[in-house]
């Protein structure tokens, strides 16, 4: 691999770098300086410089290009206005820092913090150490003989007690954590926490991420957000890559992740790259993770380990050096247990863990997401649509009802504010609509959980046993096993179904009461725990 070629950003140091007569060269200039060191080249240097220093700046180009014939100069024409004001001067700098085309492929950028006020060397050393600036931090210092070229190291700086660029600085941090919730004012302190958790992780490493979560929780739009956030940072240079593994199967999810050469197998009429080459340097997204074969499983592990792997009918490897991020909905630590998911796998997608809940644990976010939704839809079609206040009030209502269950989480709010703003006349989403709209949710939950309901019953009961159990009964049942499988013990479950009865004191025994509800279906406590 080649090395990479340094690249110094600083500014013009008014004081330390003037000097206009032939003795300047009897004086140390740390900006000609760090171009004058023996073992070290800087190939180029971005010099950043106010308008009334453009002749001072000039001039540097010419003495630089005296004794680093290889290092080309750049310059930057900027204005602090007032260079002691902290927010002015970083407002500035990350102007730069945002706008310039950073390539840490090919680059090794090093930031000059020797010239420039200390409220310029302040910004610089935050803007680096936040990676708006991919480098390192860069001082030269003198030696005895003046004109000599010094030394140069990398050093660090206490910033305590900077308390309004600390602050400025916690607005950036602030908008990434924004951003990541895609702009949205959630309320719930959970999710905020988690967030809040996750913007610093994924800033930090390009370690794997393993994002858990029922379906339409949200995890795709996470994982594109993470990337973007650390491709706004400097910390992901490759693209985005998002596949859904339940969609691929056998050859097919070989070649979708690995790629494949030439002739592979029948229909392999050309090479092709697979996902994982495609997203090196970037970030990997594996939707549905759990879904993925023994045999994937084993070569994406290796792929996570070595950076290499085999494409299908390929005896030459692949290199490829990207972060993954996977998603699932299913616990791959049973997965485990069933020989279904790899355990050594697991273990390594499983160092930073983020468990998103889904929208019906975050019912102070219903009303915040509901705008969004309504915002979004005026983006995509250019209507601006609103609730009439009677109407807003009754959906909320609605929403917010213990017994609105949200089975698809944000897919049904979604899906519910795009049907209500195409069927809003005038703009103006009216109470009809909304009881319209309740009406059709209800009726798709009702069918989703009696689907449910008769998954949970055919685990354990045959079709002969279920014909002879009214729909009633079949659907109490159900909520009772439901509950039981989630529940440590029979005595945990009977307290949390009989809870107002013993409060009553009209049952003692809950475990017993359970027992017995249980056995009139001829289902034992033992065939939930193994269930």
């Amino acid at each position: 691999m080649a090395e990479k070629a340094n690249v110094v950003i600083g500014i013009l140091g008014t004081t330390l770098d003037a000097g206009r007569n032939q003795d300047r060269w009897q004086n140390w200039r740390p900006t000609v300086a760090i171009c004058r060191q023996p073992d070290f080249v800087v190939k180029r240097l971005e010099l950043l410089h106010g308008l009334r220093d453009k002749s001072l700046a000039q001039l540097l180009v010419k003495d630089i290009a005296a004794v680093s014939p290889e290092t080309t100069v750049r310059l930057n024409e900027i204005e602090f206005g007032d260079p002691w004001d902290f927010e002015r001067v970083y407002e500035t700098l990350f102007k730069f820092a945002r706008s310039y085309p950073f390539d840490t492929d090919a680059e090794e950028y090093l930031i000059h913090i020797t010239t420039g006020t200390h409220v310029a060397q302040i910004c610089l050393f935050l803007l680096t150490e936040s990676r708006y600036l991919p480098g390192r931090l860069l001082q030269a210092s003198p030696e005895r003989d003046r004109g000599a070229p010094g030394q140069i190291k990398v050093i660090d700086l206490d910033l305590s007690k900077y308390d309004r660029i600390a602050s400025r600085f916690r607005q950036e941090q602030s908008y990434a954590v924004s951003y990541l919730k895609g702009g949205i004012d959630t309320r719930n302190p959970e999710f905020n926490q988690l967030i809040d958790r996750i913007e610093q992780v994924a800033i930090a490493t390009r370690d794997p991420l393993l994002l858990m979560g029922p379906t339409g929780a949200g995890k795709s739009k996470l994982a594109r957000r993470i990337f973007e956030l650390k491709k706004l940072r400097h910390t992901a240079n490759g693209d985005f890559v998002d596949v859904n593994c339940a969609t691929v199967r056998g050859d097919a999810a070989m070649s979708t992740l690995f790629g494949h050469v030439k002739g592979a197998f029948t229909g392999a009429l050309r090479d092709r790259a697979g996902v994982l080459r495609v997203a090196d340097k970037g970030v990997l997204f594996l939707d549905e993770i759990g879904e993925l074969g023994i045999d994937e499983q084993a070569m994406l592990l290796r792929a996570l380990e070595e950076k290499t792997f085999l494409p299908l009918g390929s005896d030459r490897e692949a290199h490829s050096d990207f972060q993954l991020i996977a998603g699932t909905n299913q616990d791959l630590f049973a997965a485990v247990r069933e020989g279904q998911f790899r355990e050594d796998l697991l273990a390594r997608i499983n160092l930073w863990t983020f468990s998103l809940p889904g929208l019906r644990s975050r019912p102070e976010d219903i009303e915040p997401n509901l705008q969004f939704e309504l915002e979004q839809f005026e983006t995509r079609t250019s209507h601006h649509v609103t609730f009439s206040k009677e109407a807003r009030e009754k959906f909320l209502q609605f929403a917010l009802y213990p017994a609105s269950s949200w089975a698809r989480n944000f897919r049904d709010l979604n899906a519910a504010v795009v049907r209500m703003a195409t069927l809003a006349q005038g703009g103006r989403i009216s109470t009809g609509i909304v009881e319209e709209e309740i009406e059709r949710m209800n009726a798709s939950w009702t069918s989703l959980e009696a689907e449910a309901s008769q998954e949970i019953l055919s685990r354990l009961l045959s079709r002969d046993q279920l014909a002879e159990i009214d729909l009633f009964d079949r659907s109490q049942l159900a909520y009772v096993i439901q509950i039981c499988q989630e529940s440590r013990t029979l005595s945990d479950a009977g307290r949390r179904l009989f809870g107002v009865s013993r409060a009553k004191k009209t049952s003692t025994n809950d475990a017993d009461r359970l027992r017995k509800y249980l056995g009139r279906f001829g289902i034992e406590w033992a065939q939930l725990e193994k269930a």
